[in-house]
């Protein structure tokens, strides 16, 4: 069993929610949330469609006040204050860059409003054009540009009066693959090098872990890990978290003490506190599960015989189906990768030994009917 991982930061809080509930009409979007985000984090909001995560995100830029709960931002309590009177910066994932106005038009808006000269705003625009590397764009209109450059003045834009907070709406959900994978890696750049405290929303996993300092995965309105990349990868708090990020194989199993029984198997486990005879659900990820010739000698219960039903090319490494004969392990998949796949000469049909590691088999609260852990 998995306890959830603290809020905590490494540099000091510079936006605190406490507490904050967020309704419309009988339903209830957000419940309870909490969490601390340090001065130059870069933390993800991450979840399915529906989970909050958007919601939470227009709390904290008061576009929609939260029912009750606080927001505090560098010390000041910007619960009820409208955007207007609150320090941040926003991109959305439409980018919403006025169609009418040039490129260096709409970066200027927001210094404009500001009552800043001339001179030092005409300064400020070529600067971030430079800083997001299209200074030659600067006469163009929105439409001349790509989806990948129009994100990329969004941002500028959204920097300009150099704000104390950063909130990515979905930023590169409308962009194509390698676009996204490229503006990713410079969005990263461009945040370390401002030092600018920034959230993101987004229900990419991938972009997610590649991107925070740290992630906060939601469900149903609420937190079920806020962690490093590696922290809710790795060690999932919950068995929504394990399913969600990544891929899974999860049985129906008995804990057994300090191990776990799958159908007739009993295996060594993860540590965990379920009471002996505890129904859980338990979980091994495909590339946690090791391959070896079928001869070797099965030097532990989490070594077992399986035959290849299928296999699955995916790039970099095979998706392999594993037939085996424990029922409770129907539907088993590994990832190996394509040496492994070589050396061993595996093909469908082929027969083999896997191991499941004692130290990445985990298990959690079996879900109730609504899909719920109990």
């Amino acid at each position: 069993m998995h306890t959830l991982n603290a809020p905590t930061t490494q540099t000091a809080p510079y936006l605190d929610i406490e507490n904050l509930w967020k309704a419309f009409g009988d339903f209830l979007a957000l419940r309870d949330v909490s969490l601390s985000i340090g001065q130059g984090e870069f933390v993800c909001f991450l979840g399915p469609s529906g989970c909050g995560k958007t919601t939470l995100l227009r709390a904290i830029a008061g576009l929609d006040l939260q029912s009750r709960g606080t927001v505090m931002q560098a010390g000041r309590d910007v619960s009820n204050l409208p955007p207007s009177e609150r320090d941040f910066g926003i991109v959305f994932q439409s980018y919403a860059l006025f169609p009418n106005l040039t490129i260096e038009k709409n970066i200027a808006f927001g210094l404009e409003n500001t009552g800043r000269p001339k001179s030092e705003i005409t300064a400020r625009v070529a600067e971030l054009l430079a800083l997001v590397g299209l200074s030659d764009q600067g006469t163009k209109y929105p439409a001349q540009l790509s989806g990948g450059q129009q994100q990329r003045i969004a941002l500028a834009r959204a920097i300009a009066t150099n704000p104390g907070l950063l909130l990515l709406d979905e930023p590169l959900s409308a962009l194509d693959a390698k676009v996204r994978v490229h503006l990713r890696h410079e969005i990263k750049e461009l945040q370390r090098q401002l030092g600018v405290t920034t959230v993101m929303v987004t229900h990419d996993q991938e972009e997610a872990l590649s991107m925070a300092d740290r992630i906060v995965v939601m469900n149903r309105g609420a937190i079920e890990q806020i962690g490093t990349p590696p922290q809710v990868y790795r060690h999932p708090a919950t068995l929504f978290v394990a399913n969600f990020i990544g891929e899974t194989n999860r049985f129906d199993a008995i804990a057994t003490g300090s191990g776990l029984r799958v159908g007739n198997l009993n295996l060594d486990a993860q540590p965990h506190d379920f009471a002996k005879d505890s129904r859980v659900a338990a979980v091994i990820r495909p590339e946690d599960v090791i391959p070896y010739p079928a001869d070797r000698a099965s030097g532990n219960g989490n070594c077992i015989a399986v035959t290849i039903a299928e296999m699955e090319f995916l790039g970099s490494f095979w998706r392999c189906r594993l037939d085996c004969s424990e029922p409770a392990l129907a539907g088993l998949y590994a990832d190996f990768s394509i040496n492994a796949v070589r050396r061993l000469r595996l093909d469908p049909g082929a027969a083999m030994m896997v191991e499941l590691p004692a130290a990445r088999l985990m298990s959690f609260d079996m879900p109730d009917e609504t899909g719920n852990a109990r």
